[in-house]
């Protein structure tokens, strides 16, 4: 999977930071929309003129993609600077593209290289949190693996050019190397959509997680829901993570669920 296809939107102005970035480290304009760089042979960029989240048909651009991250924007009404990553996927309906109740394949791998690097160099951008988030949203039928890499959470940090370089800089390094595979992969449930336990596990262990679903999805979550959840990974998953606090009134509910996949039940 040496083939990366990075994916960022001209109407996205975070996205349009990271492009301008690209472009100034030698990504170059090729086929298509497609831009191509000496550099980073395995690496290609894709600008899309419309929503991220709608684009499920990058399979047929790019039959021999290994992987598409997306190079976004991240908008929350606290507009604290933040740099997240996380999988995509709808465990219910889909108001924010995608197909309801699908969920995308994850590469857990992938998503624990880039948190790590991202947080190892934060002090390039003291002022920022680095924080995964639960699974959520567009696209979800894509075939190979989808992480949605983002800046925000306001119009200040979308056009913050040191921070887009250092989310290129560093997704680049780490493509560039060559992703190590994860000793223990979970998918995960409960917890909010900002899961601080998840993501200590991710830095501090040698787990990495696929799907994530947060408490206020897990009403959503039953035996076809965790199947799938545990099958849309691209590396086999090998226990089932729970807040153990973090269930609410699911608690019972998903532990039972979780104990008949057989697979290994961690406690965070």
């Amino acid at each position: 999977m040496n083939n990366h296809v990075l994916i960022a939107s001209s109407q996205d102005l975070a996205g349009v930071t990271m492009i301008d970035h690209l472009k100034n480290t030698g990504f170059a304009a090729g086929d298509g929309g497609s831009y191509t760089s000496a550099r980073h042979k395995g690496v290609q960029l894709y600008v899309a003129s419309g929503s991220l989240l709608t684009l499920e048909s990058l399979d047929e651009t790019y039959p021999e993609a290994g992987s598409f991250i997306f190079l976004s924007k991240h908008r929350s009404d606290s507009q604290i600077p933040t740099l997240t990553c996380h999988c995509t996927g709808n465990f219910a309906d889909n108001p924010y593209g995608g197909n309801p109740r699908e969920i995308a394949i994850s590469w857990p791998s992938l998503q624990k290289s880039y948190l790590k690097a991202i947080t190892a160099a934060r002090h390039r951008v003291p002022e920022y949190d680095v924080i995964i988030e639960a699974t959520h949203h567009g696209p979800t039928s894509l075939k190979k693996p989808v992480l949605f890499v983002e800046l925000g959470s306001s119009e200040k940090q979308w056009g913050d050019r040191n921070a887009a370089g250092l989310i290129c800089d560093t997704l680049l390094g780490i493509l560039d190397d060559g992703i190590e595979p994860c000793n223990k992969v979970g998918v995960a449930l409960g917890g909010t959509h900002y899961p601080t336990k998840f993501n200590r596990l991710l830095l501090e262990s040698e787990f990495g997680l696929a799907a994530v679903a947060s408490k206020h999805n897990l009403e959503a979550i039953d035996d076809q829901m965790l199947h799938q959840m545990i099958a849309r990974s691209v590396e086999k998953v090998t226990h089932i993570v729970v807040d153990g606090k973090g269930l609410g009134n699911q608690k019972d509910r998903i532990l039972k669920m979780a104990e008949k996949t057989g697979l290994e039940i961690h406690k965070v």
